[in-house]
C-alpha cells in the first residue's frame, strides 16, 4: 500500500501539473452540458405547411385557423394548385402540403364526409411521421367539433351512443418535456468522455515518454499500478458528476427524486467500470494516436446503443444484443429510473449488477494485460 501512496502523488502532481488537460475534464464538460441539451430538442415544432384551398369556404378557413393556431404548424404558403405548392417541397422549404378540394363544406355538411389530400416530404422519416401524425390529430378535433356541433338536441330514444371523453395524465414527466429525458443522459455520456478518453491515453503516456520503464523496475505490483491510474481519475469523474448534478438543478431545474446516496454509488461503479475500459486500450495501445482512435472507436458504438437517441426496444435483435453489452445504456437506464422515478435499489439492482460485472472483468482484464517486465 506504501508503493499505491507514492504512484498516486505521482499522479496527482502529473494531472495538476497540466492545466489544459484539468481544464477539459472539469469545465468543458460542464460547458457542454449547458449547451447540447438545448440544441439536441428533439421536439417536432415548426413543421413548414403548404395549404392549397380550394374551396375557399367558411369550414376550409375554420380548420386552416385550427391548424396555424395549434402551436406546431407554421403556414408558409397559400397555393392555388397542388403543382405550384410541390415547388415548395422540390426545394425543402415545406415539409408537408396539404389540399383542400372543391365543395369541401358542401361535402361535410351534406354528406358528412370529405378527403383531404396530405403530402409528406419523407427525406427526414421521424419529421415526417411525426408531423403528419400531429396534422391528422389537429383535423380529428377539427372533424370531432363539426361532429357535435351539427348535432340536433339529444334524443335519448333514437341516439345509441354518445361520445366519449379521454382524459390521462404524464406520470414522470408531467409536461411531457424532452429534456426530462434527454438531459440524465447527456451527463452520463459527458462522464463516458472524460473516463474512456483521459484513462486510455494514461498509461499511453508513459510509454511515450519513457517512464513506464522506471516504474516497471519497481517493486510496484500490477495492481497497484492500475489502482494508482484508477483512482485519480475516479475522483475527478466524481467531482464532475456531483457538479453536472448541480448544473442540472440550476439551469434546467431537474433534481433526482430518488436517492442521491443511491445515485452516487451507481455512479461510482459505473466511473470505475469506465476507467477500466480506458485503462484497458491503453495496455493494448503504444501510441497516444492508436489509443485514442480505439477509445473513440467503442465511444461511438457505446454512445450510439446506449438507447439516449433510438429507443432500445426499437432496435434489431443483434442490436439490442450490443445494447446489453454496454455500461453506458444501463447507467443511462439507471440514472432515468433514479432521477425521474425514484427508484429504489431493488428496481436497479439487475442494471447495476451488469455494471458491476463490467468494473470486475474490464478492470481485471487490464490488470492481466498490464505487462510488467520486472
Amino acid at each position: 500500500m506504501r508503493n499505491l501512496g507514492f504512484l498516486l502523488q505521482k499522479e496527482f502532481r502529473q494531472i495538476f501539473r497540466d492545466k489544459t488537460i484539468l481544464a477539459m475534464m472539469l469545465a468543458l464538460p460542464i460547458i457542454q452540458l449547458m449547451i447540447l441539451p438545448w440544441a439536441m430538442n428533439l421536439d417536432i415544432k415548426n413543421i413548414n405547411l403548404s395549404i392549397v384551398d380550394n374551396d375557399h369556404s367558411s369550414y376550409s378557413q375554420q380548420l386552416i385557423t385550427r391548424i396555424g393556431s395549434s402551436g406546431y404548424f407554421r403556414i408558409i404558403s397559400a397555393d392555388r394548385s397542388y403543382k405550384e405548392a410541390l415547388v415548395h417541397i422540390e426545394n425543402g422549404s415545406s415539409d408537408l402540403i396539404m389540399e383542400l378540394p372543391a365543395g369541401f363544406e358542401r361535402n361535410l355538411v351534406r354528406e358528412g364526409k370529405q378527403n383531404i389530400g396530405i403530402s409528406i416530404d419523407a427525406i427526414n422519416g421521424s419529421k415526417a411521421s411525426i408531423g403528419g401524425a400531429y396534422l391528422a390529430s389537429v383535423i380529428s378535433d377539427f372533424n370531432a367539433d363539426l361532429a357535435i356541433n351539427q348535432m340536433e338536441a339529444p334524443d335519448y330514444k333514437t341516439t345509441p351512443m354518445g361520445f366519449m371523453e379521454i382524459n390521462f395524465s404524464n406520470w414522470y414527466n408531467p409536461l411531457a418535456e424532452y429534456k426530462y429525458f434527454f438531459v440524465p443522459g447527456v451527463l452520463v455520456l459527458l462522464l463516458t468522455m472524460i473516463g474512456g478518453f483521459m484513462t486510455a491515453l494514461n498509461i499511453v503516456r508513459e510509454k511515450e515518454v519513457g517512464t513506464i520503464e522506471q516504474i516497471n523496475v519497481t517493486p510496484i505490483k500490477k495492481w497497484e499500478f492500475i489502482l494508482g491510474k484508477l483512482i485519480p481519475f475516479w475522483i475527478i469523474g466524481m467531482i464532475v458528476f456531483t457538479i453536472g448534478l448541480l448544473v442540472i438543478r440550476a439551469v434546467y431545474g431537474i433534481s433526482s427524486v430518488g436517492s442521491l446516496p443511491l445515485l452516487y454509488i451507481v455512479a461510482g461503479t459505473y466511473m470505475i467500470a469506465l476507467l477500466g475500459f480506458g485503462l484497458l486500450v491503453s495496455t493494448f495501445c503504444d501510441s497516444q494516436v492508436q489509443a485514442m482512435f480505439v477509445a473513440f472507436f467503442f465511444i461511438l458504438i457505446f454512445i450510439l446503443m446506449s438507447g439516449l437517441f433510438t429507443a432500445v426496444q426499437s432496435m434489431p435483435h443483434w442490436a439490442r444484443i450490443i445494447s446489453v453489452l454496454t455500461p453506458v445504456s444501463h447507467f443511462i437506464k439507471i440514472m432515468r429510473m433514479i432521477m425521474l422515478k425514484g427508484s429504489g435499489f431493488p428496481d436497479i439492482l439487475i442494471e447495476l449488477g451488469y455494471i458491476f460485472s463490467f468494473a470486475l472483468v474490464l478492470n481485471g482484464w487490464a490488470i492481466w494485460n498490464y505487462r510488467k517486465t520486472s
